[in-house]
């Protein structure tokens, strides 16, 4: 009985077949040495195999040191990256380029999102660009800082997430002075019905009417990018309970929520009480902490020489 060689799998080896043996029964046919007899002899390193090896290893090197990319990163998190050929690396990275984002910009970004790696330009990434550019209309030379800013907008479906998102937005108010633009494109990203709505419908809780959100929102984009439970909520426990504050001037001033509840709103807060003082939110919370201590020192100085 003959035993025919089996096909040993080598790491990133090419799928070259072994050559067929010749049918002519004249020649002399040399038998594998390997079987599933006898031992594994010592690996050697066939031709196809140091090619295919090579191969991976330039597309490693390139992506650590000309991209400054983690390359462990990139193959646990996109495992069709390994077999993916560094000219495919390449045409990703021109295709950023084209739209003027810098090397080490694009290193950033392709070490935040690995699938980027094996992405077809043509399908994937210049329909984003062609959605910001003509339905967004965000001017050609800010393309590079909303990538820059939310590099996510690149692994966005257009058709299910950004256009959706983009129409919400407009209906919402977002639309001539207050279009959407390079700073605020990271909006597009969220989910309509998952993340946009159940803000709007927890501000409308504390009673304000939609009309009301929507011009908060507009005036401060931010508010739409901060979580319910772990910004909204204890802001407004605080600020109702701690500050006796009323509603009408979170209406007035919808920044308060952009600011750190315990870096500088319960800090200064409590300043202005320990001396018995009182300031607008805005001013509490708009001073660089330099002017503020000035205001607290005047004011001081104020009651002092008040009779």
């Amino acid at each position: 009985m003959i035993i025919r060689p089996q096909t040993l799998l080598f790491p990133q080896a090419s799928l070259t077949p072994f050559p067929k043996p010749s049918k002519n029964p004249n020649l002399n046919i040399r038998k594998p040495s390997i079987s599933i007899f006898n031992p594994l002899p010592a690996l050697s390193h066939p031709p196809y195999t140091s090619d295919a090896g090579l191969r991976f290893r330039e597309k490693i090197v390139y992506i650590e040191n000309h991209l400054n990319i983690n390359s462990h990163k990139a193959l646990r998190l996109n495992p069709n990256f390994r077999s993916a050929s560094l000219s495919a690396v390449k045409s990703v990275e021109r295709c950023l380029t084209s739209m003027g984002i810098e090397r080490s910009a694009i290193g950033r970004i392709l070490d935040m999102h690995p699938q980027l790696l094996t992405s077809d330009p043509d399908y994937d990434l210049y329909p984003v660009f062609d959605f910001l550019l003509n339905e967004v209309e965000i001017p050609y030379p800010n393309i590079r800082k909303s990538i820059i800013r939310c590099p996510r907008l690149l692994v966005c479906n257009v058709e299910n997430q950004l256009r959706p998102t983009l129409c919400f937005l407009q209906n919402l108010g977002f639309v001539g002075r207050n279009s959407i633009t390079s700073h605020t494109a990271l909006l597009l990203v969220s989910n309509v019905e998952g993340t946009l709505i159940p803000k709007i419908e927890y501000l409308q809780s504390l009673g304000f009417s939609y009309g009301e959100v929507a011009n908060m929102v507009i005036r401060s984009p931010g508010l739409l990018t901060l979580s319910i439970q772990n910004n909204f909520m204890p802001k407004v426990k605080y600020f109702l309970e701690e500050m006796k504050g009323d509603i009408a001037e979170l209406k007035r001033f919808p920044q308060y929520f952009c600011f750190s509840l315990e870096g500088k709103i319960k800090m200064r807060h409590r300043l202005l009480v320990e001396h018995r003082f009182w300031l607008p939110l805005s001013v509490m919370l708009k001073l660089s902490d330099g002017e503020f201590n000035a205001r607290l020192v005047e004011m001081r100085l104020q009651s002092v020489h008040e009779p």
